[in-house]
């Protein structure tokens, strides 16, 4: 029986090799397993036998001795997504990378997350060199979970050497870019740059671009039109930049650093992209508002795009309800467990048992919905108007309230997929203020939130109440 025991175990461990890399990154034992010798987790299965040392055996080999136990169930169960055989699973030393990377998202200042996201480091023909973005950097700069590539981080670049001629021409790097980040020629990001790159100027701008409501803009602008054509010079659009961008988190938490070369130039003076693009090549043109709102819904649906290309589209450019799912969570805000529970919902209703989707979702369908969550404020408001009626929040009460107050046309597909993810208790009605809340938080991409832990905001604090506090002290003296 004993023989018989070391057979089996021994046949497990030579078909469980994926266990020695992980117990040998985590220097869980000493002692090597009975067969492969690699260092694994002790877990001693023989005891108190005359002659026999204790025997160690890696934790895969003692799992395959019950067939009801998966191997590496902690992995197994941290994954709601749907299994196929091209899924790579996230290990212990990726997740906490993850984790590292989503704290420099959070809580980092502007300079060090561009420097941290950024990929490239041009060197001029003078010596010169400047660090860029691909529009691929900057999805990953502002999106949860999405890691870095290996061997790229803190001033950690791919180094091109490029003359001033090969810029303007865009030469096998733009080829470079364009296939790694699958634009299209119509690219927003190809009108901000060479190559589609993004400095660092451009990078605050277009974060103020996206983390700003299109009200907002359209209130700065009638502010600074000084003479009231509705248009608005280069002098005056730095204004209205610079009033949103100082409302935004990345406007509180910026300051430049001439040490790292990451300053934010003026439009005047830095002849970048963006400068000819809204006001030609010698800075004379008017900017109206009804342009940069053009380019601002531009932005946001070619950052969509990014982002749809990245969850893997079928053949005929579908994903799956799953994943539609999970970008609608990304910056929820809410527990893994009641993210698990939902992903989980959706992945029961519209997954064959072969994990295939049952339809998916297109791009368009998409893309409706997301310029329907541009007017959430005003959805939110027509909910609180059906609830003070006594009216529940049902699909076709969604599909209105989109064609109305939207302006958009959800496919029935898209109103269940939503129904399915937030109808918690499954009676056909939206418990709308969570939906509303959670949606707000996706519009914004989590820029909304202050960057920093509110250490400073509490010293700030304490240094305004400590001087009014002297300041009451010291005329209640004077007046005695």
């Amino acid at each position: 029986m004993f023989y018989r025991n070391v057979a089996a175990v021994t046949a497990a461990c030579s078909s469980f090799y994926a266990c020695s890399s992980l117990s040998k990154e985590n220097k869980l034992a000493k002692d090597g397993c009975l067969n492969c010798q690699k260092p694994c987790k002790q877990q001693p299965v023989f005891s108190g036998l005359a002659n026999l040392q204790q025997v160690t055996f890696c934790k895969a080999v003692t799992a395959a001795e019950n067939s009801n136990e998966a191997p590496n169930d902690e992995l197994v169960e941290a994954d709601l997504e749907d299994k196929s055989p091209k899924k790579t699973r996230v290990g212990f030393k990726d997740r906490r990378f993850i984790e590292y990377e989503n704290r420099i998202r959070a809580y980092s200042t502007p300079d060090k997350i561009f420097r941290y996201f950024a990929t490239y480091k041009i060197v001029y023909e003078n010596g010169d060199s400047e660090t860029y973005m691909t529009p691929a950097d900057f999805l990953r700069s502002i999106t949860p979970g999405e890691k870095q590539p290996e061997k790229l981080g803190l001033d950690q670049f791919k180094v091109r050497k490029l003359s001033a001629n090969q810029i303007e021409k865009g030469s096998q790097l733009l080829k470079e870019m364009q296939k790694m980040d699958s634009l299209e020629e119509k690219s927003i990001f190809h009108a901000l740059g060479e190559c589609g790159f993004i400095s660092f100027s451009d990078y605050i701008f277009l974060l103020t671009v996206l983390s700003t409501p299109q009200r907002n803009f359209e209130i700065a602008f009638q502010m600074f039109d000084l003479n009231g054509d509705g248009e608005v010079d280069v002098e005056e659009f730095q204004q209205v930049t610079n009033t949103a961008r100082s409302q935004t988190s990345i406007g509180m938490r910026h300051r430049d650093h001439k040490t790292t070369g990451n300053v934010v130039k003026p439009f005047k003076e830095s002849k970048s992209a963006i400068t000819s693009y809204f006001f030609g090549e010698d800075g004379s043109q008017k900017l109206t508002v009804k342009k940069f709102i053009a380019f601002q819904q531009r932005l946001q649906d070619d950052i969509l795009k990014l982002e749809f290309n990245k969850l893997d589209p079928n053949e005929s450019g579908l994903i799956k309800e799953t994943k539609f799912v999970r970008m609608l969570l990304a910056y929820s805000g809410l527990g893994e467990k009641k993210q698990k529970a939902i992903i989980k919902r959706v992945k029961q209703t519209y997954n064959t048992e072969e994990g295939e989707s049952v339809k998916g979702i297109s791009f368009e369908e998409t893309k409706a919905f997301f310029h329907f969550l541009k007017h959430i404020n005003d959805v939110d408001v027509a909910f609180d108007f059906y609830h003070v009626v006594g009216a529940d929040i049902d699909k076709h009460t969604m599909k209105q309230v989109a064609r109305t107050v939207a302006k958009q046309e959800l496919s029935d597909h898209t109103i269940d997929v939503v129904f399915t993810a937030f109808d918690d208790d499954g009676n056909g009605t939206l418990s709308n203020k969570e939906f509303v809340a959670v949606m707000k938080r996706r519009l914004m991409r989590g820029l909304e939130k202050p960057k920093d832990t509110g250490l400073f905001r509490l010293v700030d604090a304490a240094w305004k109440c400590a001087k009014e506090t002297s300041w009451m002290n010291s005329k209640d003296s004077a007046d005695n």
